[in-house]
């Protein structure tokens, strides 16, 4: 009898489990790699993407989904974790960071609650894995691996539209380059228009292979159990889209189709074949992952779930950044609304097309390059080759494009200060970590982790070191006293910041000053030495270089130093140009790689020490 009840009891409970399984939703996520709303869907005739736009017609899409990061490393680091890179010291490209051991990445809250979790199969985190993570990840990931009574979470992943394949010669185009629109920013030249006309090739085989997995999903006769999320991963491989937190590097297609049986955990705006107009982004994701299967969202994640039972009220605002693009560093900040997009940045001494190895590989950025130091383009075309403003702001509404800068605009004084009060309150809510030197992320971090060095305040000042980088990065006359008194500052960020205020400043500030910067050589902390290096470097006597120089090509060495610190002294002695060339043996000879460094590193120092001694022979 006993053994009776225990069948039956196993029958049941089995049954209970597929019930279930069938009323908690699969979920498929269709992925693509740089590019943009650039959809048939979302008006754009020259696309010619059938499967995503019948999608949408089943579905909804989003006009306003942004990455928060302009390039694939940090966006899917920001996916995977439901954090802002900035606070967990993962925004810079191709970084690896450590969580707290109390935060998980979100398919292991989805395991937990019993969802076969698959992705094919890029990761390309910032963020160590700690743990299994994913059910499988590979080429071959599927949800046809699961269990029968199983919910899965299926990513597909697709490539063809990356950067890399855009560039790609031979090429016959299917797309007419003479129809491509082309942005007022880039020059419209047939390597410009080839490049554009190929990358719309390349979206519309990667809407082929979207189609097939729906095909694949619709076959198994498991349409009507999932729900189908397609987006892509930041905007357009093209320059100027990619790596920059404009709308047009953030800006991402994003549609969401839901089965019958689950329009109960539709977005409150949701309609078939509609759009909505709220802003969405990807720190958004994890929690309305977890929204979706019926948990609450937990209180760490940094965005708001827009499905499921604890979807949220519409945010005014969404975030983006930028810190360094694989060789070269850089910190950039952007906040927008409905209208307007605002961009800070925090080191506006550099130009915004610093070179990248990777990137000059593109036909056209390297041609649209050639053009400017040939004095062969309009204003708005120059732009990307200088120096950059402290603050830029747009009205999305008119300026498609980006290219009327409103930051000065007596008419939107107030809006950039809502704007200014707006990014403050988000660096400070999130305790933007991204602000202390890409080496101090990790030497502060050794015994945890950023983001529990971002919580504690004693560890990371962030007020006094946020005011010092804001004041470093501006050009007003007033904020050099607070330059002055920063590098005497007991917290190493701080003295950073006002190092680096006087590259920004230039030649007066650093003849006014050059006994601190001198002073500051010597300085406990190797970032603060480079860039007093750097400052005196570039704008100090001639009295000043051979000590400059000493300590640029010391701090180089990955046999004495992290490579963190060689790519920091490595950009420097890049600044210094001709200045520099009493280098150029001992840069030829410094070592290319480091054991202690990651391997997603191994192509970032060589880059540097190539183009330092390309520009010196």
């Amino acid at each position: 009898m006993n053994h009776l009840r225990l069948i039956l009891l196993a029958v049941w409970l089995l049954a209970f489990q597929s019930s279930r399984a069938q009323d908690r939703p699969n979920i498929l996520w269709i992925t693509s790699e740089d590019n943009g709303p650039h959809l048939g869907c979302y008006g754009d005739e020259y696309a010619t993407t059938p499967h995503l736009d019948g999608l949408a017609k089943k579905g909804m899409l989003y006009r306003n989904a942004w990455s928060n990061a302009p390039v694939c490393a940090p966006a899917r680091t920001t996916l995977i974790s439901g954090l802002y890179p900035p606070s967990t010291g993962a925004e810079h490209m191709r970084s690896q960071t450590k969580l707290p051991s109390s935060i998980k990445m979100y398919p292991q809250y989805l395991r937990q609650a019993g969802y076969y979790c698959t992705n094919n199969n890029k990761k390309d985190y910032n963020l160590v894995e700690v743990g299994q993570v994913w059910d499988e990840s590979s080429r071959q990931a599927h949800w046809r691996g699961r269990r029968a009574d199983q919910p899965f979470f299926a990513i597909f992943n697709f490539t063809v539209s990356h950067e890399s394949q855009l560039r790609k010669r031979p090429h016959k185009a299917v797309h007419d380059p003479a129809k491509a629109r082309v942005p007022a920013y880039h020059p419209d030249i047939p390597e410009v228009r080839q490049d554009w006309a190929q990358y719309y090739d390349k979206v519309t085989e990667m809407d082929t292979m979207a189609g097939k997995v729906l095909a694949e999903l619709e076959a198994d006769g498991l349409s009507e159990n999932t729900i189908v999320f397609y987006y892509g991963d930041h905007g357009s491989g093209m320059s100027r889209n990619k790596r920059w937190p404009y709308n047009s590097g953030l800006h991402v297609p994003f549609i969401v189709s839901l089965p019958e049986k689950f329009k109960h955990l539709a977005p409150s705006d949701y309609q078939v074949g509609g759009e909505s107009k709220r802003l969405i982004s990807f720190v958004d994701l994890a929690p309305t992952l977890l929204s979706l299967i019926g948990q609450k969202p937990a209180a760490h994640f940094q965005g708001q779930a827009f499905m499921g039972p604890y979807q949220t009220e519409a945010p005014q605002y969404a975030y983006g950044f930028r810190g360094r693009m694989d060789e070269r560093y850089d910190l950039v900040r952007s906040v927008r609304d409905q209208d307007f997009i605002y961009i800070r940045h925090f080191m506006p001494h550099k130009v915004y097309g610093q070179y990248i190895d990777y990137m000059f590989k593109t036909p056209s950025t390297a041609k649209w390059h050639a053009m400017y130091q040939e004095g062969k383009l309009t204003p708005a075309q120059s732009l990307f080759w200088q120096r950059k403003p402290v603050e830029e702001l747009y009205d999305l509404r008119k300026d498609r494009d980006e290219v009327n800068n409103l930051a000065k605009s007596e008419a939107h004084k107030d809006v950039i200060k809502r704007f200014r009060k707006e990014l403050r309150n988000f660096q400070l809510k999130i305790r933007d970590v991204g602000l202390l030197p890409e080496e101090e992320i990790h030497s502060r971090s050794q015994n945890s982790s950023p983001y529990e060095v971002g919580q504690d305040p004693n560890q990371f000042p962030l007020k006094a070191i946020r005011k010092t980088a804001m004041a470093a990065s501006g050009r007003g006359k007033k904020a050099m006293a607070t330059l002055r008194t920063s590098l005497a500052h007991e917290d190493s960020a701080v003295r950073y910041w006002g190092a680096m205020g006087y590259v920004n400043r230039g030649k007066r500030a650093v003849k006014e000053d050059g006994e601190l910067l001198r002073k500051a050589l010597s300085d406990s902390s190797i970032s603060v030495r480079v860039l007093a290096a750097e400052a005196l470097g570039k704008f100090g006597s001639k009295s000043d270089l051979p000590k400059v120089l000493e300590v640029l090509i010391d701090s180089a060495d990955m046999k004495k130093h992290n490579v963190w610190t060689a790519m920091l002294a490595l950009n420097a002695i890049d600044e210094l140009d001709k200045k520099a060339a009493p280098l150029l043996a001992r840069v030829k000879a410094l070592p290319q790689k480091s054991p202690s460094a990651p391997q997603r590193y191994r192509s970032y120092t060589p880059a540097l020490i190539k183009k330092i001694v390309s520009d010196l022979e």
